[in-house]
């Protein structure tokens, strides 16, 4: 019998409603299938048992009081996932959707990505139902407050460094921070994603996104070919899909979508330069919806979303590559298929699970270049991890340094996922090489640490 399977079974009966942490956490065993005679059999057992149960999750109410003076109550969430290679490491996500299971999803992963980045990182992701959009700033400033009043108690710079995620951006970052300080009276890189001016990092907007392509074109590179002249679906309109169409169109390629929880645009002619100016002044600026794209470029078509859809048009454009950035599961069964229908010859992932376990099967067995996210967007963590080495030293290195040990990271997880897959599984199968690569690092820690 597998020794996989008692393990799934224990988690969908000790939790049987977190679907997302299911599905996390399946495709990943199913990867360790390939290395248990890597390790004796109660060894393996024992430190899988251990990696799929949290160290910690701490959940909490947030109080917080309107522009109306009416007072509002949203739940905090912080999953401690795994501290044995360094201190948890993780964003802090907003968003209605947020709930126990999408935060344990999220810290599992995490466990993984910043393995992979050969960094001194655990993993761990936390967040709130609080939803930014709409509301004023005065009202995100005290949602931020009091989220931190709680929060603050758990973390630290060398026990749990949480970061940006969705609904997180600088002006979060920049509330929760101050009153970290003002609670604990010390100014110290307990936050990562902060601005420059006061800890930040150069190139951490831009990290997820110009990881992503990073990697992508290391993938590409496999079977001799670049990014010049490819057509490609960008899903999302936040920095990760932003700075992911920058680093795009610097490699010579055309990007024809975009879209957010409304929509998305479809512009036949390519957005250039200037399109993606108008894109960031929106979305960072002005917090506006996608669709004003079309009435700036009437060209471009604007389809809205359709609520309980079977499958998102975007996916149905004919293209050469694809990037989800948007959220998970955004890539269902049939969009999977139509991507392979239209062409598709690369998909990699700037949010995390975008793709149903379905749509992984389908990118698989069809042979394309398919990079899941722990390996493809590890970029913005690694980055946090590179501001959290500055604020120790405190220096602040130059954009150019930063850019470079940032291509050293992705080339070097490339090359792990190679050797892994080619090692255990079949060669140029991500999915196996970036689970396989990851958790070998973790699982040699928590034997060296003992049954801890």
């Amino acid at each position: 019998m597998s020794l996989i399977q008692p393990i799934i079974e224990q988690i969908e009966k000790r939790d049987p409603n977190e679907t997302e942490f299911h599905q996390a956490v399946q495709e990943v065993l199913y990867s360790l299938e390939k290395v248990i005679d890597a390790f004796p059999a109660v060894q393996f057992h024992k430190v899988v048992e251990r990696m799929v149960e949290p160290e910690r999750v701490v959940s909490f109410r947030v109080p917080w009081v309107d522009d109306n003076e009416d007072l509002q109550i949203n739940r905090g969430f912080r999953v401690e996932m795994n501290s044995a290679l360094g201190p948890y490491k993780g964003g802090l996500r907003l968003h209605a959707s947020v709930n126990q299971s999408i935060m344990k999803f999220l810290a599992f992963e995490q466990v993984f990505k910043n393995s992979l980045t050969g960094l001194s990182l655990g993993g761990g992701k936390g967040g709130s139902d609080f939803n930014p959009k709409g509301k004023s700033d005065l009202e995100v400033m005290r949602f931020c407050q009091s989220f931190m009043t709680e929060l603050y108690r758990h973390i630290g710079e060398h026990t749990d460094v949480p970061a940006g995620d969705i609904g997180v951006g600088a002006r979060e970052i920049g509330f929760m921070f101050g009153q970290y300080k003002r609670i604990t009276n010390q100014f110290t890189g307990v936050l990562t994603g902060k601005g420059l001016g006061w800890g930040g990092s150069l190139i951490r907007p831009e990290a997820t996104g110009y990881g992503l392509i990073y990697f992508s074109s290391h993938m590409l590179e496999t079977r001799g070919d670049t990014f010049e002249g490819k057509t490609c679906l960008v899903s999302g309109s936040g920095n990760v899909a932003q700075y992911t169409i920058e680093k795009l169109l610097e490699l010579g390629a055309k990007v024809v979508t975009i879209s957010d929880s409304s929509g998305f645009i479809y512009d036949a002619e390519g957005i250039d330069r200037a399109k993606l100016d108008f894109i960031m002044e929106l979305k960072n600026v002005r917090r506006g919806r996608v669709a004003e794209y079309e009435q700036k470029y009437p060209q471009a078509v604007y389809t809205a979303t359709r609520q309980n859809a079977d499958h998102n048009p975007l996916w149905d454009i004919k293209a050469d590559c694809a990037f989800p950035c948007a959220t998970q599961n955004e890539i269902n069964e049939k969009d999977a298929k139509n991507l392979m229908k239209n062409g598709i010859m690369l998909v990699a992932e700037g949010a995390n699970m975008p793709t149903c376990e379905e749509g992984v099967k389908i990118f698989l067995d069809k042979g394309i270049l398919y990079g899941p996210a722990k390996a493809t967007n590890a970029g913005g963590v690694a980055v946090s991890g590179l501001e959290m080495a500055q604020n120790s030293s405190r220096m602040v290195w130059t954009r150019e340094r930063v850019d470079t040990e940032l291509q050293k990271i992705m080339k070097s997880i490339h090359g792990m996922c190679i050797e892994y897959s080619s090692q255990y599984s079949t060669e140029g199968n991500y999915v196996d090489g970036a689970n396989i690569a990851g958790f070998i690092r973790v699982a040699n820690a928590m034997l060296d640490q003992g049954y801890i």
